[in-house]
């Protein structure tokens, strides 16, 4: 592991819980060798300075792994006391058995491997340092075997090292491949992290440009409310234009309402006094407010979940998002919109229909995550922040095509965020 990338909480109760695993099947292992080796292979070994030193190992496992269980905090420093006591046993079993000619040896290696995996380069070099200096003690100072055969000395020897060589194969590819994909796993976080970071500054910056929007769109929208009262008043205006001077002047309520509200469909005016609301009732009056600002489109909204519908405190962002989303099915489709409401114990459904062309796959692959160019059907800034404040509340935007033609936006949130939200 690189130095420059410390080593976290999560990471390393992952790794101490291998090492505990690890060290109980290397325990098992030793414990059956020394038991074994006098009568299979007829080499006397001190047979209880070897258990003791095992017991003494297991303990300090068991009291590890209590640690553990108990979650209490660890740091780089306690990981590596534990592969230092790792190789310490190590060595004074092969102490024990025979020092450097013990074919065992090399198993000193797999405490150096698993520190240089998961700890800073200091800690790893002082556990490599270690290592050498046990190696080159056990050359000199051991218990040697009593084996009078020289070849059959030999024998045993190679046949030790061919099975101290398969041991260590497995243990030092198990031990890479898992440290590998804690890795792999963490810096596929981080990234998913970053970029939702990245997606937030988005928002924001879209947030600061719609509050000087909302500043400068005042004024215009004053002129043109003048501009049309004078026009209504005038008495030679036909009939079929007072029509449209009042469809305009509706439009023209609609934006300054819109206006006002903008700091609160920006998140900023979250009430602590807002009153829950039934998700059917609230769903109707969001579609009919839609219907005013495009009178022209047909939005029909069906009810399917079962049992009264849940009461939610509604986050003025969502509703921006179900605006925006009807917006975009009616610029893909031109045709009547499908809006269906449906609820489970932990989860409230909001899919919306249309029949127009359905979404391109670029679309379907970004699902939102990032601004679109222009011209891909209204699926563009408006997808985006439907995106960050579904994601906000914990839930998620998925984006799918009807066999039959159209596109399918679906909203999945759980009820919990809206109690979080009222509090």
């Amino acid at each position: 592991m690189r130095s420059d990338i410390p080593a976290d909480y999560g990471n390393m109760l992952v790794t101490l819980r291998r090492l505990v695993h690890l060290r109980w099947l290397l325990l098992i292992g030793a414990l059956g060798a020394i038991l074994g080796v006098p009568p299979l292979l007829e080499i006397p070994l001190p047979t209880l300075p070897l258990l003791l030193a095992l017991a003494v190992l297991a303990g300090f496992n068991f009291l590890t792994a209590s640690r553990l269980a108990r979650a209490e905090v660890q740091t780089p420093w306690m990981l590596t006391v534990q592969i230092v006591v790792d190789l310490v046993a190590l060595g004074v079993i092969l102490f024990l058995s025979g020092g450097a000619a013990n074919p065992l040896v090399s198993l000193l290696l797999l405490p150096v491997a698993a520190g240089a995996l998961v700890l800073a380069w200091h800690f790893a070099a002082a556990i490599a340092a270690l290592a050498i200096g046990l190696y080159s003690l056990l050359a000199v100072w051991f218990v040697p075997l009593n084996i009078p055969d020289a070849s059959r000395a030999a024998s045993l020897h190679l046949a030790g090292m061919w099975l101290t060589f398969v041991v260590s194969v497995i243990l030092i590819a198990w031990l890479i491949v898992r440290m590998t994909a804690s890795i792999r796993a963490r810096d596929a976080a981080l990234a998913r992290v970053r970029e939702q970071a990245l997606r937030d500054e988005r928002v924001v910056a879209l947030g600061a440009l719609a509050a000087g929007a909302a500043h400068e769109l005042g004024t215009p929208l004053a002129t043109m409310a003048v501009v049309v009262g004078e026009l209504d008043r005038d008495p030679v205006l036909p009939p079929a234009m007072r029509a449209d001077m009042d469809l305009l002047r509706q439009q023209i309520a609609a934006c300054k309402e819109i206006v006002t509200g903008l700091a609160d469909r920006a998140g900023a005016g979250r009430l602590e006094g807002a009153r829950p609301v039934r998700a059917d009732e609230w769903l109707d009056a969001a579609a009919a407010r839609w219907r005013a600002t495009r009178p022209r489109e047909a939005c029909f909204v069906k009810v399917d979940g079962a049992g009264d519908a849940p009461e939610i405190v509604v986050d003025a962002t969502l509703e921006q998002a179900l605006l925006n989303l009807l917006n975009n099915a009616a610029n893909a489709s031109g045709a009547a919109i499908d809006v269906r409401l449906d609820w489970d114990a932990a989860v409230l459904t909001i899919e919306i229909a249309d029949s127009g062309a359905g979404f391109p796959p670029h679309v379907l692959e970004q699902a939102g995550s990032a601004p679109l160019a222009s011209g891909t059907g209204g699926a563009g800034i408006g997808l985006l922040l439907t995106h960050a404040a579904v994601t906000r509340l914990g839930g998620r935007l998925k984006l799918s095509n009807r066999a039959q033609g159209g596109g399918v936006a679906r909203i999945e949130l759980p009820l919990a965020a809206f109690a979080a939200s009222g509090r």
